[in-house]
């Protein structure tokens, strides 16, 4: 017997407003044909008045606690992965933690971007299966329409804002058993090489602003393929696994040729690849969590299956999880 972290629910929350790409044509120079052809992108959920990474956070994590069936006072970890935080300090999983009524316990932010939730799922796996604590909230959550440059319909027909946020319990299992549930293998990488391909141009202790969101899309693209394969097939051989036995890959929503790419590069069938940027564009750290979620719900990812997170983003970090759900 071993410990594992096991998945006991997810949960997600969206903003109020929603805008598609025939309103983002109203705003800058682009066209619906133009997005949809390069991203898949259909529409996006962008944060209103009253809205911050804090409050999509907190509604997702109780969406989560409501599906694992378990009290807010149980948790004793927040992670929560954001690039877009309320505050620069202190984390915004504090604001989480006291609005939920769990202070007392461990609660921080992680900053890895689009990779967060991997960054995220992968420390908070490592504190449970060591004891540290028992019950953990894992968040991703942003407002990335914060650090949009409007003016650059390259970069802001992109992104969206929302949250997503998985409960993680540790508990003993047979890791001999095939069908055991929990976290079984995860993979980090970060090369801060490319900085430059996708970066935010401020920062406290450089322009003492928040700065804007810039990117070279191309390279992006291309480093994203290969890293991500490479990322998955290393969890998989690390688990003892082969693509055929996944059940499903939730990927970071970034572009549907990227998700596409990747899966022809691991001989995937696209069907087994959880999809949603159409509906919520690129919401950095929350994507992975929001699709996984979405995909529960809607009944396509069920009890026992096994399932694969990957995400790359920039800096650039990447990473894969794989999990008996």
């Amino acid at each position: 017997m071993s410990v594992r972290s096991v998945i006991l629910g997810s949960g997600s929350a969206l903003p109020a407003r929603l805008v598609t790409n025939a309103e983002m044509a109203q705003m800058v120079d682009t066209t619906d044909e133009w997005i949809v052809e390069r991203t898949g992108i259909r529409q996006r959920y962008i944060a209103g008045e009253g809205e911050t990474t804090a409050s999509l956070a907190t509604e997702a994590a109780r969406r989560a606690l409501d599906a694992a069936g378990v009290e807010a006072r149980s948790i004793d970890l927040i992670v929560l992965a954001t690039a877009t935080p309320d505050q620069t300090f202190p984390a915004t999983a504090t604001i989480v933690q006291d609005r939920l009524g769990c202070n007392g316990g461990i609660a921080f932010d992680v900053a890895a971007v689009c990779s967060g939730f991997l960054y995220a799922l992968a420390t908070a796996d490592s504190l449970l299966r060591t004891g540290m604590a028992r019950r953990a909230l894992v968040i991703g959550a942003e407002t990335f329409s914060r650090i949009l440059d409007w003016e650059d319909r390259t970069t802001c027909v992109l992104f969206g804002d929302g949250a997503g946020a998985l409960v993680l319990e540790a508990q003993e299992v047979d890791e001999n058993d095939p069908n055991a549930p929990g976290i079984i293998a995860s993979r980090l990488h970060a090369d801060g090489a490319h900085n430059e391909l996708l970066f935010v141009d401020g920062g406290p202790s450089t322009t003492g602003t928040v700065g804007k969101l810039r990117m070279k899309g191309r390279e992006v693209f291309r480093h994203a393929v290969t890293n991500l394969a490479n990322v998955l097939s290393e969890v998989l051989g690390a688990s003892g696994h082969a693509p055929s036995d996944i059940d499903w890959v939730v990927p970071h929503q970034a572009n549907f040729r990227i998700l596409d790419a990747t899966a022809r590069k691991l001989s995937l069938p696209i069907e087994k690849v959880i999809v949603t940027v159409d509906r919520h564009a690129n919401t950095s750290a929350a994507s992975v969590p929001l699709a996984f979620d979405t995909a529960v719900r809607d009944g396509r990812i069920g009890k026992g299956d096994l399932v694969m997170f990957e995400a790359m983003g920039g800096g650039f970090t990447w990473g894969a999880s794989l999990a008996r759900f």
